[in-house]
């Protein structure tokens, strides 16, 4: 079995590469050639802008693969949530779509978010809880899902969608909340934190992988969530991070006001648990 994957090299698609190959599925990767790919991934289509290629592009990259996991996006850390550089992944992702379903690939998985959802909404939230995006970002996502689940559905081919909620592991940002507070406690600094009682949906972006790829090989239609389903507040995170080494007195919960209009609770109901059961 041969799958396409965009962003392989990525947070979430390298970890999702590592899943398959270890399923002895054969990885066709996108690649800008910036960083490094997953071990075992030797199948390389080279690309300087995915979302700029056109459909020639596609077929190319189609031929002979049973399946696409669509895991590349814009994502640069404090920008991607309001860049207009959605709409060129929106527009990107669709030809690769149509290339998708006119070569009738059996099975097409894209990536999604949890910030597809009504925020405010009763948790946790459902794959068929209401969709009311509040960002560019929430909507292209939310966009695309709409408009590729009619598509796929009216060919008669299979898809599924991933909504990712709150990942964290093995090669994140280090501007992001795990390794920053990591990186401050460890050179013996303060931790300027908010109030630390909002609540999330925390999973390690290795388990996270692992579900992508057995959602890809399985036979699951539609929308899931990729989450933890459990209640862990950012202080609890953040004490956990610091337990270890004895930095707890470190972290300054308050020192930063929380957002405004910030959801209290963000929280799914998961595709899988770490067991591979479906709940």
């Amino acid at each position: 079995m041969r799958f396409l994957l965009t962003g392989a090299s990525g947070f979430v698609g390298r970890q999702v590469a590592t899943a398959l190959v270890e399923r002895g599925v054969t990885v066709r990767a996108t690649d800008r050639g910036n960083r490094p790919l997953p071990g075992g991934v030797d199948d390389v289509v080279p690309t300087m802008d995915l979302f700029a290629e056109p459909r020639s592009f596609w077929d190319r990259a189609l031929d002979g693969v049973d399946g696409v996991i669509h895991a590349a996006w814009y994502v640069e850390h404090g920008a991607y949530v309001t860049s207009l550089r959605n709409l060129d992944a929106v527009a990107g992702s669709l030809i690769l779509a149509r290339a998708a379903i006119e070569a009738r690939i059996p099975r097409f998985v894209g990536l999604g978010t949890c910030f597809e959802y009504d925020l405010n909404a009763p948790m946790p939230l459902a794959p068929d809880s209401v969709l009311t995006p509040m960002t560019p970002y929430g909507a292209a996502k939310a966009g695309l899902y709409l408009a590729l689940s009619r598509a796929f559905a009216q060919a008669d081919l299979s898809f599924a969608w991933a909504r990712l909620f709150y990942l964290h592991g093995e090669g994140e940002d280090p501007r992001r909340f795990v390794p920053h507070i990591r990186a401050r406690l460890a050179a013996g600094e303060d931790a300027a934190l908010s109030s630390g009682t909002q609540i999330r949906d925390y999973l390690e972006v290795g388990e996270a992988g692992r579900q992508i790829a057995e959602l890809a090989l399985g036979q699951t239609r539609d929308a899931v969530n990729i989450c933890s389903g459990q209640k862990q507040t950012l202080a609890d995170l953040a004490h956990s991070i610091a337990a270890p080494t004895g930095t707890r007195h470190l972290l300054r919960f308050g020192a930063l006001p929380d957002r405004p209009n910030e959801p209290p609770e963000i929280r799914g109901i998961p595709f899988m648990t770490r067991t591979g059961a479906t709940p």
